[in-house]
């Protein structure tokens, strides 16, 4: 196939898209639709390389694989090499572990299974992932390594005709496929090779059944694909559930684009599309560890700009002086091709990463004293964890924090489960008794809520609602009078994550629901979740006097891997902090609920924030300990820090 400009003029497009998109997504809201573009790019090359070697004969499935080993792996393997030469001087324990398991995952081409598997409520922020963008690579070479096979298979049983009517009918159920999943399996569907094979397939069409255009024509379906694309780029955003079938614009427009067949074009063809278009691999490769880069080290904004022009310019060196190496790519035999220079980059990136996630202990002890390690991580200790949290032990009700008669019940989500041995060891040391524990990771305090995942699994979770009707029943029956503390984080089930989650997507939607489903968050959604706790809250007040905390500050970032890392820099004065102003916003819905309930039914309030804010800041550390395990969560220290709230309760 000769060299086609219009093609290197749309990777152009492509990965300008998707390199604003993610240094600031404002500027190009739906940016990351150039990943689509580039899968509709791949499958028109690739089809047009296995149908004229089947149409030849001379097709070499294994040369094919090669052929492409020698195109992705080199550039690659030394963008892992060098993260983890980086991430050994300045990541934290845990996050250059990460990056060893993230690295071995990339250049064996199975990362987007990772990150699917590890979406979910504990999952780390996307913007702490090195290698989160070779998710698509993955994608793209397991179409590499199944659409030839299923081609020259399709070949022993039908013509070649039959054969591309065959893959326009593929594509059309793939696509069906994929708007179906992306509604049902989310994530699954964002990750995965089913949901987005469609999009390559039908570049596939696009070269099997070229359109013959007068110039006149070829202009306006250029003209029609590109503002397809570019709409796709403005009017989509990251609320959107990607790709479903709004994937359409970015995917046909590429398709009319590469059908007008336009060499002479001065949006693909100038001089800047043909140079970005050529180094467009490598800029994608380089430009996501610079995001990742001023989000970890909390890099002032006008560092973007610098972020995009280091991105080009290593870019143009990782294709000038890798993808441009030629490497053999005709063996004799299937041994002869693990000799291949390429197979052994991976392979060492790969054993390299397996080692050191497996020693993952090497770097802390390199590093970082026991002390400061300790010190700085202050994670969550409690030796009832499991015991406590029903989401990891289903067959229990709760637990007792100390002996004694039960003088306080504490009832909540996972932030209520680090308050637990708080209250415990305050009830015994005020009112000579104990503490029950009723919690459950990512469960409001609302009587018979639900729970949906998804991208997870099918069917709804109502274990969050049973157990807040059975705690109203429980407490009243068995506990009268006895006063029941609550802690949610509100404002993670009104407004999803305020992180930089991957898993955007999940947190755009609602996932919690009592009476009614709602598709989005808003007036009306806010309005019934909060509607039904009050009255959960007035369920409890009825036999019980309710105190309700006031919701913990959420740091937005890991506190302890952010000390860990201002330590490595020598800067031992800084601190993570947000803005109390930050805080009183994010919280606000919640204030208005618990202070509707203190109207309605008596419930008072215990406010941890003179504890963990002042007028200006709310605090992640005292003094270099930190005061949660991650990002929303107190740490043991965290949680004695704000204990004297709780005085009031047994007073």
């Amino acid at each position: 196939m000769k060299f086609r400009k219009d093609i290197n003029g749309l990777r152009a497009i492509a990965v300008i898209a998707v390199v604003l998109f993610h240094f600031n997504a404002s500027w190009m809201p739906g940016g990351f639709a150039g990943v689509d573009v580039f899968f509709v790019i791949s499958g028109f090359l690739m089809t047009g390389i296995i149908f004229r070697g089947i149409e030849q004969g001379n097709l070499s499935i294994l040369n094919f694989y090669v052929a492409r080993a020698n195109r992705i792996i080199p550039a690659l393997a030394l963008l892992c090499f060098v993260l983890l030469i980086f991430g050994w001087f300045y990541l934290t324990p845990l996050e250059y572990k990460s990056l060893n398991k993230h690295a071995a995952s990339s250049v064996s081409f199975l990362s987007n299974f990772t990150y699917w598997n590890e979406a979910g409520y504990f999952d780390a922020a996307s913007h702490e992932k090195w290698l989160l963008h070779t998710w698509s690579l993955s994608v793209e070479w397991q179409f590499y390594i199944i659409y030839p096979l299923v081609l020259v298979a399709m070949r022993k049983f039908m013509s070649i005709n039959t054969m591309k009517i065959m893959l326009v009918v593929g594509t059309v159920v793939g696509f069906v496929y994929c708007a179906f999943a992306t509604y049902r399996w989310p994530n699954a569907s964002y990750y995965l090779f089913p949901a987005r094979a469609w999009e390559m397939m039908i570049g596939g069409i696009a070269y099997l059944y070229p359109l013959a255009l007068q110039e006149n024509r070829k202009k306006l379906v250029e003209w029609t694909g590109l503002a397809l694309v570019i709409a796709s780029y403005f009017l989509i955003s990251a609320d959107n559930l990607w790709p479903g079938y709004l994937a359409l614009f970015p995917v046909v427009g590429s398709f009319l684009i590469l059908q007008a067949q336009r060499d002479d074009s001065f949006i693909t063809s100038n001089i800047v599309s043909q140079k970005l278009g050529s180094w467009s691999y490598s800029i994608y490769l380089w430009h996501w560890p610079f995001v990742v880069t001023i989000y970890l080290f909390s890099l002032p904004d006008y560092y973007m700009y610098l972020g995009m022009v280091l991105s080009v310019l290593l870019g143009f060196l990782s294709y000038t002086y890798v993808e441009k190496l030629k490497f053999r790519n005709n063996f004799s035999s299937i041994l002869d091709y693990f000799t291949s220079k390429p197979v052994y980059m991976a392979g060492f990136i790969g054993i390299l990463g397996g080692a050191l996630f497996i020693e993952s202990n090497a770097i802390t002890d390199y590093r970082f004293s026991e002390d400061e390690y300790l010190m700085v991580k202050q994670q969550f200790h409690d030796p009832k964890n499991l015991e406590c949290n029903k989401a990891e032990n289903k067959n229990s009700l709760g637990c007792i924090y100390g002996s004694g008669p039960v003088k306080a019940i504490i009832i909540g989500d996972s932030h209520a489960q680090t308050q637990g041995f708080i209250v415990g060891n305050k009830a015994s040391s005020l009112a000579g008794g104990s503490a029950l524990s009723l919690v459950l990771s990512g469960c409001p305090t609302i009587k018979n809520v639900y729970r949906v995942y998804p991208g997870i699994k099918k069917e709804p979770d109502y274990n969050c609602g049973k157990l807040v009707a059975d705690a109203i029943d429980l407490a009243a029956d068995e506990y009268p009078n006895i006063p029941v503390i609550i802690l949610n984080r509100t404002s993670f089930y009104i407004h999803g994550y305020n992180e930089k989650k991957k898993d955007k997507q999940w947190s755009s939607v609602p996932t919690r629901f009592v009476d009614k489903v709602f598709t989005e968050r808003n007036n009306d959604y806010e309005n019934n979740i909060t509607g039904h706790m009050v009255d959960t809250i007035c369920d409890f007040s009825k036999n019980n006097p309710v105190y309700l905390v006031r919701p913990i500050p959420e740091m937005m970032r890991n506190v302890p891997a952010n000390l860990l890392r201002l330590s490595t820099l020598d800067k031992n004065n800084d601190t993570v902090k947000i803005k109390y102003e930050e805080y009183n916003k994010r919280q606000n819905v919640a204030f208005q609920m618990q202070d509707r309930a203190v109207k309605q039914c008596g419930a008072k309030i215990l406010d941890p924030t003179p504890y963990l804010c002042d007028s200006e800041y709310c605090y992640g550390d005292i003094d270099g300990a930190a005061l949660y395990y991650d990002d929303d969560h107190l740490s043991s220290y965290g949680s004695e820090v704000i204990s004297p709230i709780y005085d009031e309760v047994f007073n």
